[in-house]
């Protein structure tokens, strides 16, 4: 919708912004329901409003009811509220209790955000979305349900965790040796003699010429063959060369059996090995960590409901692919 923000859980539908499934009370599936997840009810009003919202979104592109890409469409939206309804479930069984006063604050900011203080101006939207305004609370306060699972998910990272993973991962925060060279690079030997010289006693300014006119280097001709290397990054050749040898000397061709012949002249000192110290990164990895308990997280819950006859859908409305057919249990899903 127009006003939310995304779902911070990874969804399967990450395109679907998904309508809060109200609570029931049995598990089977009435007359309106579309499915019943556990002890929570989607009705077909739900399943409706989502179907609505896509259309007007996508205007003449939207699929023709009984095409395959409808049907597709629909297993998506059924899908996502499925996988809502379980968070929702999953967030009263954890204590989680979102307030009419919290909905009200988060509403309120959203509408001044978007410029939807005025009441007027609003009510204006939500006819203009085919949207009421129990609909748009109740997006609200399935946003919050899902901002507090992460919370409660995430926060138990802990700071030792996050040195751990540091010190396991550490080249991932190193930046190997570095060098300013220049060079050229050709596809005949001769020419490679012919280059190293004339530039051998050359200056700046035919190193800039030669190199834009003979260099077989894109990223590095039209710059007057100047670029800076890492060390282990380049073909073992040149990575020796620009390494080893002093500044501001032009070596002899070195050849390479997939690109051709290099002539090079290092243009620096080797700048050293530089590494990120974990301070800096650590906000970093206790974001990547939390995003690894998330999905964890996610995929266990869905196993825990994929298991026994925990989902239940209407005939016509079961999502195929099925979400629980990638789950590793050995009970599927029921369908009445």
């Amino acid at each position: 919708m127009w006003f939310l923000i995304k779902i911070s859980l990874p969804t399967l539908l990450a395109a679907v912004l998904v309508a809060g499934c109200g609570g029931g009370g049995g598990s089977a599936v009435s007359a309106g329901d579309v499915a019943v997840v556990g002890n929570t009810h989607i009705t077909q009003a739900q399943y409706n409003a989502l179907v609505a919202q896509q259309k007007q979104s996508a205007g003449s592109s939207f699929p023709k009811q009984g095409t395959a890409q409808f049907e597709a469409l629909k297993g998506r939206i059924v899908a996502a509220l499925v996988q809502q309804a379980e968070r929702t479930e999953k967030a009263k069984a954890d204590g989680i209790v979102i307030t009419d006063k919290q909905v009200d604050a988060r509403l309120k900011s959203i509408r001044q955000q978007n410029n939807l203080a005025n009441d007027k101006k609003y009510e204006a939207q939500l006819r203009q979305q085919h949207l009421t305004d129990k609909e748009v609370r109740d997006d609200v306060r399935t946003q919050l349900i899902n901002e507090a699972l992460v919370k409660e998910i995430t926060k138990g990272v802990s700071a030792a965790e996050v040195h751990d993973y540091y010190l396991k991962n550490s080249q991932l925060y190193a930046k190997p040796q570095s060098r300013d060279v220049r060079h050229i690079l050709v596809k005949s030997k001769p020419l490679a003699q012919s280059l190293y010289a004339q530039l051998k006693t050359g200056n700046d300014k035919l190193w800039c010429t030669l190199a834009k006119k003979y260099s077989q280097d894109p990223g590095s001709k039209n710059n007057c063959g100047k670029l800076t290397v890492s060390k282990g990054q380049t073909v073992p050749g040149f990575d020796a060369v620009a390494f080893t040898e002093k500044t501001k000397v032009v070596h002899a061709p070195v050849h390479d059996s997939t690109y051709g012949w290099f002539v090079i002249e290092p243009l620096s000192i080797i700048h050293p090995r530089q590494t990120t110290p974990e301070k800096t990164v650590a906000p970093q990895i206790k974001s990547q960590l939390g995003q690894q308990a998330i999905t964890t997280w996610v995929n266990n819950l869905t196993k825990t409901y994929c298991s026994g006859s925990k989902i239940k859908y209407q005939v016509g409305y079961k999502p195929s692919p099925d979400p629980c057919a990638s789950s590793t249990t050995t009970s599927p899903t029921t369908t009445q």
